[in-house]
């Protein structure tokens, strides 16, 4: 069947003119993926191949030094696939979070984010009007019932099947469909116009969210780059009390960058729960109950600017409940 094409997607149609089944990697435009000698002056052999859209093409034949770089960002469809075999989930250590803000600057360098711009935050949390508060933070919960992915009108958000929901902002319109659909209120909209590119020119992928465009929305991505290379998303390597476990379901192993625990042991023994489940969204984010706390919720107002400590006046002192 032949792939729908987009309009003016000159990377995706690039991606699909250099794709060749079982032997020719994809390659991208920042021509980061192949590694290859050019040191070898002989006359380049061709093989025929086909691409995704049923053409039958020739291409060099790749050096027997060609290879492929694996923990290069997914591009186009590949990016919409998902890492094969992975289911990821996240858990998150309410008894250890302090408000250090810590996982929230992490987030905003590793995704060119401006300083207003917070795709994880931390709310301060109180159950019941006799319950102390407690620190809890919220991002995108990568569900796997997700409405933001059935009320997108283009396409742009979409499901992976390692879990991951990504946003392709060259397909997003700013409708903001999704915005109101999420019950998470984890997706921001791009008013103003973004940061500069970390890498100048380099090229768009999902997986990065980088660069950022105005009139799109964005939110946390799970650092899908990041979990390529086998590395923890920048909010659990930022966290200094280990608060955030990320890891892989089927592997039923997660870890904050310290210590590494079984998924379905630590959900069990600290009765684990994932917040408003009862939407039917089925989040893949999961939360340990704040129980014997390491730190009192006090201690994370010390050092926030006043502006900021008046978000948390209506359950400061405990004189009112949590809406």
């Amino acid at each position: 069947m032949k792939a729908k094409e987009e309009p003016g997607n000159n990377r995706r149609k690039f991606l699909r003119n250099t794709f060749a089944l079982g032997t020719v990697a994809l390659a991208s435009t920042a021509g980061k993926v192949l590694a290859a000698d050019d040191s070898d002056n002989k006359k380049t052999e061709k093989i025929k191949v086909l691409t995704t859209d049923g053409q039958v093409i020739e291409v060099d034949k790749p050096a027997d030094n060609c290879k492929i770089n694996p923990f290069a960002p997914a591009q186009g469809d590949a990016a919409r696939q998902g890492i094969p075999g992975r289911s990821f989930v996240m858990v998150i250590d309410l008894a250890r979070c302090k408000n250090a803000r810590k996982c929230i600057e992490g987030c905003q360098e590793g995704h060119n984010l401006k300083p207003d711009q917070e795709w994880l935050n931390v709310a301060l949390m109180k159950d019941n009007p006799e319950a102390e508060p407690y620190w809890f933070p919220r991002q995108c919960f990568h569900c796997d019932n997700p409405p933001c992915v059935k009320v997108c009108p283009v396409g742009a958000t979409f499901k992976r099947q390692d879990n991951l929901v990504l946003i392709d902002n060259e397909r997003c319109i700013g409708c903001k469909f999704c915005v109101v659909a999420c019950p998470y209120s984890a997706r921001i909209f791009n008013w103003e116009k973004p940061n500069e590119p970390i890498v100048p020119e380099s090229a768009y992928s999902p997986e990065t969210s980088i660069p950022h465009q105005i009139g799109t929305v964005s939110k946390c991505d799970f650092c899908a780059d990041r979990s390529r290379e086998g590395k923890l998303p920048y909010c659990a390597t930022s966290c200094p009390m280990g608060v955030i476990y990320f890891g892989d379901r089927n592997e039923d192993a997660v870890s904050n960058g310290t210590e590494t625990v079984r998924f379905s042991q630590l959900i069990k023994e600290r009765a684990g729960y994932r917040y408003l489940e009862e939407l039917g969204t089925k989040p893949n984010v999961y939360y340990l109950p704040p129980v014997n706390k390491m730190f009192d919720y006090e201690s994370g107002l010390k050092d926030l600017p006043e502006e900021q400590q008046r978000v948390y006046d209506d359950l400061r002192d405990g004189n009112k409940s949590n809406k």
